[in-house]
């Protein structure tokens, strides 16, 4: 399979490259000149995450080689947790982010029960040396590995060193006095700090799907809204927030206030759902694909009354998204 990069998002300073996409641990070499690979869940593909992989990129320019990656789905993390894990990039934009950042291949292999069995050693062979054909292995210093996470840095060297590559450590990438790490992302994202999470993710935060059909409850509010269901997808975001959007290719500028939450006040709904309305906007969204830049929160989500309690609520928050955004304020939308 092959997957295009999408400059628009989520790394758009990437050169445009086709990778190739594979998910099992067998098979044949995917690598015939050999590979520098860089290992990791890259959740979010933060600046940590883009710093290795343009390392990888590099080497395997100097070696003449192919720049792989190898991923993991679901995450290792969300497997072996028994709460749902917030997620900062669903499959797709991880995919996007890797074939943007240059690689040639990507190897996303299937977490599951039978991964977790395999030992560090099979994982070493099987899938670096007879799989990717490993010239050379980048991972971050903490990086661990194999049944019951047997497997570190240095035994990637002692098999590295007998087995024909080399094991390289990345150096941490530190903003603001501290690493960069998926979960320090989330931790701001969770508390709506998205100016303090921009540098670390390299970007604004943003959340992006096709728009599918809803009840048109918003629209006989006067608050039509753009639906993008996030699936078993769980967001380290969620309340009323002032967006901006960008549709289709398009940059993130069209302004609006969205909700993302289960709407607990009308029709319920078992997984978090993204609404967005979007300012001024005429025109048939149905079937677009929509890219949704997280701004500011507004308020955490609540349950009203009625209806009516709704209404006036949701004028409120437009007026406080508008500021927000640098519009003319106004207690009304439709």
């Amino acid at each position: 399979m092959a997957v295009q990069a999408d400059l628009g998002r989520p790394l758009a300073r990437y050169t445009c490259v086709m990778m190739r996409l594979s998910r099992d641990v067998a098979g044949p070499c995917l690598a015939p000149r050999g590979s520098v690979i860089a290992v990791g869940a890259f959740d979010g593909l933060h600046r940590g995450h883009q710093a290795l992989l343009a390392q990888v990129g590099e080497r395997a320019q100097a070696l003449q080689c192919s720049p792989i990656v190898v991923s993991f789905e679901p995450l290792p993390r969300a497997f072996f947790s028994p709460q749902p894990l917030p997620r900062l990039s669903s499959v797709r934009d991880k995919l996007r982010g890797f074939a943007a950042a240059g690689m040639e291949h990507a190897l996303l292999l299937r977490f599951n029960r039978a991964l977790t069995l395999m030992s560090a050693e099979d994982f070493v062979r099987r899938v670096l040396v007879q799989r990717l054909a490993a010239r050379e292995v980048w991972v971050g210093g903490d990086f661990r590995f194999g049944h019951k996470r047997a497997g570190d840095v240095a035994l990637l060297r002692r098999m590295g060193a007998e087995l024909g590559f080399n094991a390289c450590t990345m150096p941490e990438i530190q903003l603001q006095g501290a690493r960069v790490s998926a979960s320090r992302v989330r931790a701001l994202l969770t508390t709506g700090e998205f100016a303090g999470a921009t540098p670390l993710l390299g970007r604004p935060f943003v959340i992006d799907g096709k728009v599918q059909f809803g009840n048109q409850l918003g629209r006989t509010l006067g608050y039509p809204t753009a639906n993008i269901h996030l699936h078993k997808r769980v967001s380290p975001v969620q309340g009323i927030f002032a967006v901006r959007v960008g549709l289709g290719e398009s940059a993130c500028s069209w302004p609006g206030v969205a909700s993302l939450g289960v709407r607990p006040t009308v029709n319920q709904v078992s997984q978090p759902l993204l609404e967005v309305h979007l300012f001024d906007f005429q025109g048939d969204l149905y079937g677009q694909r929509m890219a949704v830049e997280f701004v500011a929160k507004l308020r955490d989500e609540q349950k009203f009354v009625g209806l009516e309690q709704l209404k006036a609520q949701m004028a409120l928050d437009a007026g406080m998204a508008r500021e927000v955004l640098g519009m003319n304020p106004r207690l009304t939308d439709a």
